[in-house]
């Protein structure tokens, strides 16, 4: 027998994950608060990622800044496969006049980026609602970007290589948000 093939039904195990029991302890988190800020990221690839990620997530709202593209672009659908359909988003011009009202509206502010002052993203204590602010791929976050978060947040990195990809990146700090509001009761629980 093949992995994932059974006697009894002969063919592929994989079910939707909300078909499992171990969907009902996530199913009582409603949106997660947070807000992804994508500031200047130039790969419609990476775009599409986000996307896709934050549809599995249940964030806030994705907003895309700067040169970050948007919807409805065919390289950006490819990896958002529909996602960009579901997820609520919108286009800034600026991030920083964005981040600026996001922080009126009582949000905090994490720049994902590794600096003199970023905390590692597991020792970090999220305060909900936040946001996360992820950067051009080659070049990062500006100096006013980073100036204007509350917290810098950086991914533990142990290779040659020092960054993930700006969507793996995505991936990981989403996922870790999400962790932590379930952990801390889900504020937002139905």
């Amino acid at each position: 027998m093949m992995p994932g093939e059974d006697e009894d039904d002969g063919g592929d195990l994989r079910v939707p994950f909300r078909a499992t029991v171990a969907a009902d302890a996530w199913d009582m988190i409603g949106t997660l608060p947070v807000t992804v800020l994508l500031d200047n990221v130039r790969s419609l690839y990476n775009v599409g990622a986000f996307f896709r990620t934050a549809d599995a997530i249940g964030i806030t709202e994705l907003v895309l800044a700067g040169i970050t593209a948007a919807p409805p672009h065919a390289r950006l659908a490819k990896t958002a496969l529909g996602a960009e359909r579901t997820v609520s988003w919108r286009h800034v011009q600026t991030a920083v006049d964005e981040v600026t009202r996001l922080r009126g509206r009582g949000l905090q502010i994490a720049a994902v980026e590794t600096s003199l002052r970023s905390l590692d993203l597991f020792e970090w204590r999220p305060h909900f609602p936040a946001c996360v602010v992820f950067g051009h791929e080659v070049d990062g976050l500006t100096p006013p970007m980073l100036k204007a978060a509350d917290v810098h947040v950086r991914i533990p990195t142990r290779g040659s290589k020092h960054s993930l990809n700006v969507a793996t990146a995505g991936g990981v700090v989403l996922y870790e948000l999400l962790r932590k509001y379930r952990a801390l009761g889900g504020h937002g629980c139905r």
